[in-house]
């Protein structure tokens, strides 16, 4: 009996494992929901200061200024990597650390700074010789808005001040619920995005005009530090929303695997108990034909 013991022991496990990740998923679950609905909710406000500073930079507005502009070539850059502080998530670290390694690994000057978000980043990073970085742990699960914003505001003013020459941004970004891609973001200097304008006169008959008010220069000072804070958000955002897919679905795998497991344990644990039993009737009936 000891083998059948042994089975149902291990039966005993796979099914409590099995409790555990179908747990576990429905959390990922529900966190996705939420994050999701975030991040899309944050996105028509991102891509309509886009819009506004593109048609800024059509109006021909922007050369100088020092959030597009790169004053010191030779100032360190700041790579900021957005994990995650909790695994179990599939490849999710393990796709932002190789992202982040490749892109550090490239690097020429010694003096650029590392700041990491997120536990298994940190140690990731650390395990590959990378210890000297700053870790950041006041975002969690939920970022808010005033958090990324002290954390963007500071990046603004070190670049301007000429103390960097560029930010740059490792995360995953996020797409749809299938699909999400590594990603190096470049955060300053900062890009203005490109309209086409031939499309949309040829669709319409006509370009559209727009006058400015206050002027152009100082609606493009206000909107670029905005700018730049909406993109840091949405990257954060992103990186939520895609590190609880990934939950959701290795739990999901996870799960799946211990039913099928389970369900090979108890047919060997049939078969092992069947033959236990057809040994002792065998048992049974030669003592009993031995007596005779």
């Amino acid at each position: 009996m000891g083998n059948t013991q042994d089975i149902k022991k291990r039966m005993n496990a796979v099914n409590n494992i099995k409790r555990i990740t179908r747990t576990m998923q429905m959390i990922a679950t529900s966190k996705f929901a939420r994050a999701q609905q975030a991040s899309i909710a944050s996105r028509p406000y991102t891509e309509s200061i886009f819009g506004l500073v593109a048609k800024l930079g059509d109006a021909g507005v922007g050369e100088g200024h020092p959030l597009l502009s790169n004053p010191d070539a030779d100032a360190p850059e700041i790579t900021l990597v957005i994990s995650a502080d909790r695994g179990l998530c599939g490849p999710y670290n393990g796709s932002i650390t190789r992202t982040a390694l490749n892109h550090l690994k490239a690097q020429t000057n010694e003096n650029n700074i590392l700041e990491v978000v997120g536990k298994k980043g940190a140690g990731a990073l650390k395990f590959n010789g990378f210890t000297k970085f700053k870790l950041h742990t006041q975002f969690g699960d939920k970022p808010t808005y005033e958090d990324i914003e002290k954390l963007a505001q500071g990046y603004i003013d070190q670049f301007i001040a000429g103390e960097i020459s560029a930010v740059r941004i490792v995360y995953m970004k996020y797409f749809s619920a299938g699909r999400q891609k590594p990603t190096v973001l470049q955060l300053l200097p900062f890009t203005t995005p490109e309209t086409d304008t031939s499309a949309e006169q040829s669709a319409t008959g006509f370009s559209d005009v727009y006058e400015f008010s206050p002027d152009a220069e100082s609606l493009l000072d206000f909107l670029l530090p905005a700018a730049v804070k909406a993109v840091t958000f949405q990257c954060f955002n992103d990186g939520v929303v895609s590190e609880h897919i990934a939950r959701m679905v290795a739990m999901k795998a996870a799960t799946d695997n211990a039913g099928k497991m389970a369900h090979l344990l108890k047919r060997k644990f049939n078969r092992m108990r069947q033959a236990q039993i057809t040994t002792e009737l065998t048992e049974i009936i030669s003592g009993a034909a031995a007596l005779e």
